[in-house]
């Protein structure tokens, strides 16, 4: 009889728009990581802070020379990282989640379908082209990115792919996020890495909060308040296959003779050449 797999994975919580090198920085600490979650904005930074045309310069082109550092990082500590960036695309920004495979480099991104307050003056929104569950060695993995976790079909649509560790980028340091992290883990029967910003300077500042949840809603990891640093939590994926015997909401739990949803992933965009 097989033993449990063991896997390991993380959450880093660093300030939103850290330079690069301070992610490099954590490259010890990374080795014998499975996968780690980074917070929302870790690469560009937060908006409203600077002036736009020096905010736009600060986004990253996905692919591009940050990703290929971030993919670099992944190679030499075996780690699959998932980080939140502001990607420049053209003339629109986006609030982006890229994965980075140890073997394979930059493969897949996750574009936040909804930006929130005062990030719509700034941030485009994606479309359903960009909804990628990645292979990992932790387990197939997804991204939500901060309040996008709280829209009930976009969760549908991410349990009904079979996510394994849910992936939560995100700039909410609120208690309250706590309680949604753990709702989604229970919900879902899935891991949940968390990753929040800490900034203890300025006047738009985060408390941090990143935490791990597992597939029951019990805290495994974290919160982690008050300072950077990187949280980490060994997980069993027979643990999900024991917590979906009582709940599979997108299996024998749902009701498709009462309720449906359809999931649009062709690419949405603004200009169609035919030829």
């Amino acid at each position: 009889m097989a033993g449990p797999r063991m896997t390991v994975v993380a959450a880093l919580q660093l300030a939103a728009g850290v330079p690069l090198s301070r992610i490099l920085a954590f490259e010890d600490e990374l080795r014998g990581v499975d996968l780690v979650v980074l917070p929302e904005a870790v690469l560009g930074g937060y908006p409203g802070r600077t002036p736009f045309v020096e905010y736009f310069h600060a986004a990253v082109p996905v692919p591009g020379p940050e990703t290929a550092a971030l993919a670099g990082l992944a190679s030499r500590t075996g780690a699959s990282l998932v980080a939140g960036v502001i990607e420049r695309d053209g003339s629109t920004l986006y609030s982006t989640a890229v994965f980075l495979d140890p073997d394979l480099g930059l493969v897949g991104k996750h574009r936040k379908l909804v930006p929130t307050a005062r990030e719509r003056v700034f941030w485009g929104r994606g479309d359903g082209s960009t909804l990628p569950v990645i292979p990992t060695a932790a387990g197939l993995a997804g991204a939500a990115i901060c309040w996008e976790n709280h829209m009930p079909l976009l969760r549908a649509a991410m349990y009904a792919k079979g996510v394994q560790i849910w992936c939560a980028p995100t700039a909410d340091d609120r208690e309250v996020w706590q309680a949604s992290m753990r709702h989604i883990a229970d919900e879902g029967r899935c891991f949940v890495v968390s990753a929040c910003p800490y900034e203890s300077a300025g006047d738009d500042r985060f408390r941090g909060g990143s935490v791990i949840v597992g597939p029951t809603g019990d805290v495994l990891a974290g919160p982690l308040q008050d300072g950077e640093g990187l949280i980490t939590a060994e997980i069993d994926l027979d643990e999900l296959v024991a917590a979906r015997k009582s709940l599979d909401v997108s299996g024998h739990y749902a009701r498709p003779d009462v309720f449906a949803l359809t999931v649009d992933e062709r690419p949405r965009d603004g200009v169609t050449f035919l030829r």
